[in-house]
């Protein structure tokens, strides 16, 4: 016998996308921090909606405000969920499972700790990595954390606070080789020299922290000579990897940030068109940072030793 529509019950994959849009009021911010598409976002919404028969969101033209059944939805769906994944935790720990639990931003998450991350589960497949990604800063009391992998200057390092230096920053324009390709053809502008970047989009990320003062195009244009251009058009995007992505697509040029991307210009995947000497610094910084409450696990002590690996990995590579 089917079951009535309005005693069906809902799939725990759909609640935990509405919590992510709940939270962050936005599909493109739920959608990046999920690791899915917007469209699979708004789809996944979209069903979960037709099924309770009421809609949980305001969509406006550049905002995402929650509906008054969308708020009832929130309440009840933020504990259960909490409950859920602290039973899920507490059932693995009591059958052996070694779990590991990182917080950092989305774009190191996207761009630097998930590429190499198959490399350390193939040497330790008995150890579970749970992964946070946002843009807030994690609380460092928070006893379900391990450790925080953190960018900024070093007040992001609250006093007390254990912190190690991973590597420095360094920005440097790229392209797909496609497009500069293109360019060398004279089939688009040229990008042989910074003054050519008046005929190309650039793509800058949207990013009001203090430290993003040091990784705009205007920036890199004052110390290239360049202070008053105006590219073809702009191109404004909430996060690294998105102008990553973009750049890859041959959508524009990006302000790329050294470490999250030498790994696809030594596979040739992007390339600089102004070579080395587009290369510019940054007075930010990456940090490791252990949390103060978390127990020295073996587990925790292997992916320690495996991020401090990576990290050496990557400062050689910008120093080269």
């Amino acid at each position: 016998m089917n079951t009535p529509a309005n005693r069906r019950p809902l799939a725990l994959d759909s609640l935990r996308t509405f919590e992510a849009v709940a939270r962050r009021l936005s599909f493109s911010a739920a959608a990046q921090e999920l690791f899915i598409t917007q469209s699979a976002i708004s789809r996944q919404i979209k069903a979960l909606e037709d099924t309770l028969g009421a809609s949980l969101f305001h969509r406006g033209t550049r905002r995402v405000e929650l509906s008054a059944a969308g708020e009832v939805l929130r309440q009840a769906v933020l504990p259960a969920l909490d409950r859920i994944d602290r039973a899920v935790r507490q059932i693995r720990v009591s059958q052996g499972r070694r779990q590991v639990n990182v917080s950092t931003f989305a774009s190191f998450a996207t761009l630097w700790l998930m590429p190499r991350l198959a490399a350390f589960a193939q040497a330790h497949a008995d150890i579970d990595i749970r992964i946070s990604a946002g843009d807030a800063l994690a609380d460092l009391d928070d006893p379900e954390l391990d450790l925080v992998l953190r960018y900024g200057f070093e007040d992001v390092i609250p006093a007390g606070t254990a912190a190690e230096r991973m590597f420095g920053e360094r920005l440097t324009p790229v392209v797909s080789p496609w497009l500069l390709a293109r360019a060398r053809a004279g089939e688009v502008p040229p990008l042989a020299q910074p003054a050519d970047l008046a005929g190309h989009a650039l793509m800058e990320e949207d990013d009001h922290r203090p430290s993003a003062q040091f990784l705009t195009w205007r920036r890199w244009l004052q110390l290239n000579g360049q202070p008053a251009l105006e590219p073809r058009s702009w191109i404004y995007l909430n996060y690294t990897h998105q102008q990553v992505q973009g750049a890859l697509a041959g959508q524009g040029v990006a302000l790329a940030r050294m470490a999250m991307v030498h790994e696809q210009l030594a596979r040739g995947e992007l390339v600089e068109p102004f070579g080395a000497e587009g290369r510019i610094d940054s007075p930010a910084a990456y940090w490791l940072m252990p949390l103060p409450g978390a127990r020295l696990t073996p587990e925790l002590q292997a992916f320690l030793a495996w991020v401090r690996t990576e990290a050496q990995l990557t400062a050689k590579a910008l120093a080269a």
